[in-house]
């Protein structure tokens, strides 16, 4: 097991990043360009582990037609619809948190249109075996729950335009990440393609992409654990390149929530970030900001911020259960992530308890769950008390230069023998 050991020796803050490129935008874009037919170039295209196994399985045929998508989750849901329109019978598979991930709800709805797509396993789960469809049956309309994943429904709204009478999606349910819908039809826009997302119904009719070249913005998800560092530090100024004034990504809205835990952003051909002075409390809603979740935990119980959460539906089907994975490793610095109460919609609200302490004796050693945001949402505690973290390379699925980016802000990282 490899173990690192992270500090930081003033406390203090000041340099400048420069972040990869949007893993979500990066996918949406490389699915576009292969239903496209036409290679366009892709600049500032993301370096994760995701991207990397999404752009080598669509430029090339596995072995014995065998997709093994490994641990992402965005890579498997946009291939499952991708690959329903392709000639060939396929396998698609990945790893074994993956086999236990659902993905019944987007096949149902492929099937309802004709595709062909049957279990390997378990009903509902992958793996998937995935034959030709004929498009004289296709049909034009589908319906789909829209309070489990924005994922399948955008991987309905990616291979869209190249149906023979394009698709009209009937969104059923609550919402939930509707920031990512309104990304996916922007990118659509950017590539020609008109679509209307209101009332609950997706509306795209048969269009063809406009290749073009695409440059990727950098990632408000990585850009949120730059707002934790700031808040947590004893002094701090940090410039955050590569992101875009006005952005489509859901996640962007920490410049907002950054306000109430202490940190001030503004652009000027970048965003930079300095410390202010805290709320007194918050409350927020994270249906469009999921990713945020864990990295705004930590920021309130190492703050002792009171605060109430919610919208945290789709927390448990990531690559941990995030609800528990967050409440076991605040435990270990006597603070928690636990259900407040259950509104009279259902709707389940969440606290973190405020404070958090440390054993001067005892150096606290934080597990990582095979999730990427785990480690990231943890490290910046390191500002407040050196920390030990497990199996750090999980931060390759998203960000592989996170550590390195740290230690360019004074972070030491060191491995360390267990």
């Amino acid at each position: 097991m490899s173990t690192i050991k992270i500090s930081h020796p003033t406390g203090e803050i000041q340099g400048e990043i420069t972040l990869d490129g949007s893993k979500s935008i990066s996918n949406r874009v490389l699915i576009i360009r292969a239903l496209s037919d036409t290679h366009f170039d892709i600049n500032h295209l993301s370096t994760s582990d995701d991207t990397k196994t999404l752009s080598n399985l669509l430029e090339r045929i596995p072995d014995g037609n065998i997709y093994n998508v490994g641990h992402a989750g965005t890579t498997f849901r946009f291939l499952t619809a991708y690959l329903s329109l392709q000639e060939g019978t396929q396998t698609l598979t990945g790893s074994s948190r993956m086999l236990e991930r659902p993905i019944g709800p987007l096949v149902d709805a492929l099937r309802s249109l004709g595709c062909d797509i049957d279990y390997k396993g378990r009903e509902g789960y992958p793996p998937l075996e995935i034959r030709p469809v004929d498009n004289a049956i296709l049909k034009s309309v589908v319906e789909i729950d829209a309070g489990i994943s924005s994922q399948y429904i955008t991987a309905l709204m990616l291979i869209a335009p190249t149906l023979p009478n394009g698709l009209t999606i009937k969104l059923t349910g609550e919402m939930v990440s509707e920031s990512y819908l309104q990304l996916t039809k922007g990118i659509l826009n950017d590539f020609g393609i008109e679509a209307s997302l209101e009332d609950n119904m997706i509306d795209i009719r048969p269009q063809s992409y406009q290749p073009r070249a695409y440059t990727i913005e950098a990632d408000w998800s990585a850009a949120s654990y730059y707002f934790s560092i700031v808040a947590l530090a004893k002094k701090a100024s940090v410039s955050l390149k590569g992101l875009f004034e006005n952005s489509l990504q859901g996640d962007a809205q920490m410049t907002e929530v950054g306000k109430f835990l202490g940190v001030q952003s503004n652009w000027a051909d970048k965003w930079n970030l300095s410390k202010k002075d805290q709320a007194e409390s918050l409350t927020f809603d994270f249906i469009n900001q999921p990713d945020t979740a864990q990295t705004v935990a930590v920021m309130c119980a190492a703050q002792s911020i009171p605060n109430s959460f919610s919208g945290l539906k789709t927390l448990r089907i990531k690559e941990t259960d995030r609800i528990d994975a967050v409440d076991i490793e605040l435990k270990k610095i006597n603070s928690s992530f636990q259900l407040e109460k259950i509104d009279d919609q259902g709707e389940e609200h969440y606290t973190i308890s405020p404070g958090v302490s440390f054993n001067n004796n005892i150096m606290p050693t934080f597990e990582t769950y095979k999730d990427h945001r785990m480690a990231m949402a943890f490290a910046p505690l390191a500002l407040l008390h050196p920390i030990y973290m497990n199996k750090p390379e999980v931060v390759t699925k998203s960000y592989p230069d996170f550590w390195k980016d740290l230690e360019s802000l004074g972070f030491v990282i060191e491995q360390v023998e267990v």
